[in-house]
C-alpha cells in the first residue's frame, strides 16, 4: 500500500472515531505509524487532511455510481432503473464510510465547510454524468424528453431530489429510509420528464417510394 493511501485509511479511522474537531494530526500518525513530522510530509494540516480523506469519497462515490449505471444499463433496465442504481450506489458508498461512526452528523457538516469546493466539483461531474448516461438511454431506447426538458436539466433535478431527501434525513440516516424516499422521488420525476418516442405509423411504415424511370431522350431522324 502507497503511503498516501496508508495515512488516508488511518485518518479516516481517526475521523470516524473522535469526529473532526477532537482528532488530532498526532492521532493520525500514530494510527499511520508514523511520526507527525513524517505526515506533515504529506499533508500540512488537519484540514488538508480531512479534505484529502472527503475527495477520496468522493472519488470511490463516483466510481461505484458509474459501474452500478453501467451494470443496468447492460441487463437491459429502464431509464429509471439505470438512473436509480447508479445515484443510490453512490449515497450508499458514501454512507458506508462513516457508517457506525457518532460523529456522523459532524462528519458530514464539516465536510461542506473544509470542502465546499470539492463538493461542487463532483455535485457537476455527478450531474455531468447522469446527463450523459440520460441522453445515450434516451436514444437507445427511443424516448423523448418532455418539452422543455433536457438531459441536462433532468439530471440536476435529480441532484435537488437528492437534497430534498437529504433534508428530510440528516447525514443519509437512517440509509434505508433515506434511499426509499429518494426513490421514490426520483422515479416520480423520472416517469414526468420522459415518454416514448412516436412509432412510425403502418401506412408510413410500410409506403414505399417507387423509384421514376429515367426518360429516354428520342433519337433524332437523319437528314
Amino acid at each position: 500500500m502507497k503511503p498516501r493511501d496508508r495515512i488516508l485509511d488511518a485518518a479516516m479511522a481517526v475521523f470516524r472515531r473522535h469526529g473532526f474537531r477532537r482528532s488530532s494530526i498526532e492521532q493520525a500518525a500514530e494510527a499511520a505509524g508514523l511520526t507527525r513530522q513524517a505526515l506533515y510530509h504529506h499533508f500540512e494540516s488537519k484540514e488538508a487532511l480531512f479534505r484529502a480523506v472527503i475527495e477520496r469519497l468522493h472519488d470511490g462515490a463516483l466510481a461505484a455510481e458509474v459501474a452500478a449505471a453501467d451494470a443496468a444499463e447492460k441487463a437491459g433496465g429502464s431509464l429509471a432503473d439505470i438512473l436509480i442504481a447508479g445515484v443510490t450506489a453512490r449515497l450508499r458508498q458514501f454512507i458506508a464510510s462513516f457508517e457506525g461512526s457518532p460523529h456522523i452528523e459532524e462528519l458530514f457538516s464539516e465536510h461542506l465547510l473544509q470542502a465546499r469546493d470539492l463538493y461542487q466539483k463532483y455535485a457537476e461531474l455527478y450531474a455531468a454524468h447522469g446527463a450523459a448516461t440520460i441522453e445515450r438511454v434516451c436514444r437507445k431506447q427511443r424516448l423523448a424528453l418532455a418539452k422543455g426538458m433536457t438531459p441536462q436539466k433532468l439530471a440536476q433535478y435529480l441532484e435537488m431530489a437528492i437534497s430534498g431527501a437529504k433534508s428530510a434525513h440528516p447525514a443519509m440516516q437512517p440509509a434505508d429510509a433515506f434511499v426509499d424516499a429518494l426513490t421514490t422521488m426520483a422515479r416520480m420525476l423520472i416517469a414526468g420528464a420522459v415518454t416514448a418516442s412516436p412509432k412510425p405509423s403502418a401506412k408510413s411504415a410500410t409506403k414505399k417510394t417507387v423509384p421514376k424511370k429515367p426518360v429516354r431522350q428520342k433519337s433524332g431522324g437523319r437528314k
